[in-house]
Parts: C-alpha cells; sequence; structure tokens
C-alpha cells in the first residue's frame, strides 16, 4: 500500500485499510481519474493480508456521486466508458476478499449513494442523507439505481429514484441501505465496532462466504441453493473449518490458519 494517489487518502492500521475520498472542494465528485484511483486502491487492499476496508470521506459531503464537468465533455463512447469504469469500482467492492464498510457522513447522491449500497456495510451519521437525484433533473440515475434497488425493494427504489428526493440516515436504516445510523461523535467507534464484529474467523472462509453470497443473491431459490450446498460441502474441507469445529468439539479457542 505505498502508491501515492492525487484524489485518496489510503491508511492501514492493523487489519484494517481505510481508504478516503479526498477532494472536498469537489464534494468529491466521481471524476474518471477519482474512479481509476479508487479502482486501484481497492485492487491493491484486494491483495493484502488485511481483514477490512473502511471507505470513507473528507470534507463536508460523503460523494456528490458523478461530475458533471468530466461527464458534460465526453461523447456518448466517452460516457460509456466512465459508466463502465465506475461499474468496475462497484463491482470490485464486491470481489475483493475483505469485508468493505462504507462510513458516511453529509450527503451520499447519485453514484456516492451507488457506493454506499455496494459496500457490505454501512454505517452513517445522523447528520449523512441519500438520494438518487437524476429524477428531478435531466440525466436519471439508471446505473447508481442498480445495487440501490438490491437494498431497498422495489417501492422504495420506485420513491428514491423518481423523487430525486432525499432521505435521511434514520430513514436509510428503515429501508435497508445502510447498516446504522449514529450520532456524529460517536461515527468512528461504531464503523470500527461493526467490522471488528464481521471480521472475526477464519479470514479465508469469511472470503468464500462473502463470494457465495453475492453469487446466489440475485439466483432462483434452487439455483442458489444448489450453488451454496456445494460450496459448503467443499468449504467443510478448508482449514479454517476443521479448526473450527476441532475447537468447538475439544473446547478451546481457535486458532484460525492464514
Amino acid at each position: 500500500m505505498t502508491a501515492e494517489y492525487r484524489h485518496l487518502l489510503v491508511k492501514r492500521d492493523g487489519d484494517t485499510i481505510t481508504v478516503t475520498m479526498n477532494r472536498p472542494d469537489r464534494r468529491n465528485a466521481l471524476s474518471a481519474d477519482h474512479l481509476t484511483e479508487l479502482l486501484a486502491a481497492f485492487r491493491a487492499a484486494g491483495d493484502t493480508d488485511a481483514t477490512g476496508i473502511v471507505l470513507a470521506a473528507a470534507g463536508p459531503v460523503f460523494s456528490a456521486g458523478h461530475d458533471f464537468a468530466d461527464v458534460a465533455a465526453r461523447d456518448l463512447l466517452g460516457v460509456r466508458d466512465l459508466l463502465t469504469l465506475c461499474q468496475q469500482v462497484m463491482t470490485t467492492l464486491e470481489t475483493v476478499p475483505q469485508v468493505v464498510i462504507a462510513r458516511v457522513h453529509g450527503l451520499a447522491t447519485a453514484a456516492g449513494c451507488q457506493l454506499v449500497a455496494s459496500c457490505d456495510l454501512a454505517v452513517a451519521a445522523d447528520s449523512a442523507g441519500f438520494a438518487l437525484p437524476g429524477g428531478k433533473g435531466g440525466w436519471f440515475c439508471h446505473t447508481p439505481a442498480v445495487p440501490v434497488a438490491r437494498s431497498v425493494g422495489r417501492k422504495r427504489l420506485m420513491e428514491l429514484a423518481l423523487t430525486g428526493d432525499v432521505i435521511d440516515a434514520r430513514t436509510a436504516v428503515d429501508w435497508g441501505l445502510i447498516n446504522y445510523a449514529v450520532p456524529d461523535a460517536d461515527l468512528d467507534d461504531a464503523v470500527a465496532g461493526l467490522l471488528a464484529r464481521a471480521t472475526r474467523g477464519s479470514r479465508a472462509s469469511k472470503a468464500l462466504g462473502k463470494r457465495t453470497l453475492y453469487a446466489q443473491l440475485d439466483r432462483p431459490e434452487a439455483d442458489a441453493y444448489t450453488l451454496a450446498r456445494e460450496v459448503m460441502a467443499a468449504a467443510s474441507q478448508l482449514p479454517g473449518a476443521r479448526e473450527g469445529m476441532a475447537a468447538f468439539l475439544e473446547k478451546r479457542p481457535p486458532v484460525w490458519p492464514g
């Protein structure tokens, strides 16, 4: 994790890597350069032995979404390339083996809301807000709606996407977009606490579990069971599973393999 970034701050503390978006003057808008750095940072973090990744932001806004100055300067093929790059960032959040948690303060709108929805977990300050504002503008939030739809359900997605209105953090919890909303002063402790609970156990087992959860989510139930059954059977033979069962049977603390 020695790369230098213009738009990010990347820091490792123990088993956790924090990636902080650092374009406060642009409300952490997601230009191509910013997205390219996010993609590189998450791929680099994914290749480490860290167990958790925190996505955070500097300044008063988490992320205002796509950088319209970048978008407006592009033709059709250029915008398609930009959206493809953004999609790669979102799918990388799901495919890295670590648990990825969003630490949200301020507004997370459009592709910024997409970032939150694409993380495995999310904790927000009470002052945070979430929106898909394209519904009241000229460029509808088609791609941001993809992961949001998989979090909040149809009717709530339609309200977010069609009205463009901001929902507060407590509503975002109720709708399933984030896990917790906490007082602003408690945000860091709440993020650390949830990440600590979510990274317990065998790292290899957790990585396989995360990958399989995403793989089965949108499948019909019978297909999901087929996939999950085969993965779980194979996973029973892994060192982490063997150690976990042995520790339980022998009534001792587990010693997890790498």
